[in-house]
């Protein structure tokens, strides 16, 4: 892909509309508890504010479902965005609206702005074409870098971009393509895809595409045990998906049809109930009954670790196991310290797995991680994302 991007733009001057994700944790006091997101998209901000940009940054936060609340309020975003840049944040109430448009009138060049909660507005998730409209009057210029949103056809992610002719892309959204794009148009191989997670109709599909693309997958998390049934394992009461266990036998015959590999848990830490206060041991092969499957055993570990050192590609999505109980995080934390220790390209694509490396502390081994669990899993799928496809190819 090969679509516009900041630097791109004369920004001096110009009322820029930056759409961000903003989308981070609030604790009880209503302070930021991970500003991964916030930090993620500085660069494009920097350069903006630095290049003379009058800068106007909209998000979303929480799913406040079109009503306004001080609970999913941006405000203390505001705040924690103001101590990152060292530099005044004028924050908005609103989005539209003469006090919007008041608050945009009095930026100067360098200037930030801060709107609130987008999503206040039932109207942006109905990607209304008037609201689109209204929003694309505040600014002379539209950027989006949030790529964490990607998937969703919104007002301020694909409808405010049919009213600008160079709709261009930030230093992350770029960052995002260049990376999740060389994954599926130029993979260096041997390239292997771990997959891990709770559910296997949440994973399923992806797994089957990235079989097109891989020579290994390794699977791991409460779905292992649906793969494990259908090759006539016990796996005790552990977690089983009935519903989709014609899928997983259809995605084991792809494999065998394209010589691929997937490969599965050969031994695991067990417990009788899903809690950390119980005992637990490591069985191999089948899981006793009244026993379920928590995390995967030392054996997987050393033969997934094998697989890792000898690829020249990875991505991986899902944990192992329950990781956030710490009698079961080992498997997971393995599957982290091991990818950056790699020689490898190295690509997390969101949601559990990039709190896996943050905790295990090897997230700046990383080559990439990715800001959008869903966007990056529909992207690796080769699915049209609604806000990629709004923003302008370089001409």
């Amino acid at each position: 892909m090969n679509k516009l991007t900041i630097e791109d733009l004369d920004v001096k001057d110009k009322r820029v509309f930056l759409r961000v994700d903003f989308n981070v944790p609030l604790d009880e006091n209503r302070q930021v508890t991970d500003d991964n997101r916030i930090q993620a998209a500085l660069p494009t901000i920097q350069y903006l504010l630095k290049n003379g940009a009058r800068l106007i940054l909209v998000s979303h936060l929480g799913r406040p479902k079109g009503v306004p609340s001080e609970e999913f309020s941006l405000r203390p975003v505001a705040e924690k965005l103001e101590k990152m840049l060292n530099k005044k944040i004028v924050f908005s109430p609103t989005v539209v609206g003469p006090v919007a448009q008041t608050a945009i009138d009095c930026l100067n060049s360098g200037d930030c702005l801060l709107m609130e909660n987008i999503r206040f507005f039932p109207e942006e998730e109905r990607n209304d074409s008037q609201f689109s409209k209204d929003l694309a009057s505040l600014a002379d210029i539209y950027v989006n870098d949030a790529f964490g949103t990607a998937h969703r056809a919104h007002a301020s992610t694909t409808g405010i971009a049919r009213y600008f002719e160079d709709a261009a892309c930030g230093y992350l959204m770029k960052k995002e393509l260049d990376f999740l794009g060389r994954l599926i148009e130029k993979p260096e191989h041997p390239f292997c895809a771990i997959v891990g997670g709770a559910k296997v109709k949440d994973k399923i599909d992806v797994i089957s595409s990235l079989l097109d693309k891989v020579d290994d997958v390794l699977i791991g998390g409460g779905m292992a045990y649906t793969f494990l049934k259908v090759k006539e394992f016990n796996i005790g009461n552990s977690i089983l998906d009935q519903e989709h266990i014609d899928l997983v036998k259809e995605t084991f015959k792809k494999a065998e049809a394209l010589d691929k590999r997937i490969h599965l848990p050969v031994d695991h830490v067990i417990t009788e109930s899903f809690s950390n206060e119980v005992p637990v041991k490591n069985v191999e092969g089948d899981i006793p009954e009244g026993y379920m499957g928590m995390d995967i055993g030392p054996k997987t570990i050393e033969n997934y670790l094998k697989v890792i050192n000898g690829s020249k590609m990875i991505f991986w999505n899902g944990p192992m196991g329950v990781f956030e109980m710490s009698n079961f995080k080992n498997g997971t934390f393995s599957m982290a310290v091991g990818m950056s220790e790699s020689q490898a390209i190295t690509v997390i694509g969101g949601g559990d797995s990039v709190a896996a490396v943050n905790q295990a502390g090897v997230a700046d081994k990383m080559s990439h991680i990715s800001t959008g669990g869903g966007a990056s899993l529909r992207f690796i799928q080769g699915k049209t994302l609604p806000g990629i496809e709004a923003l302008a190819e370089k001409k």
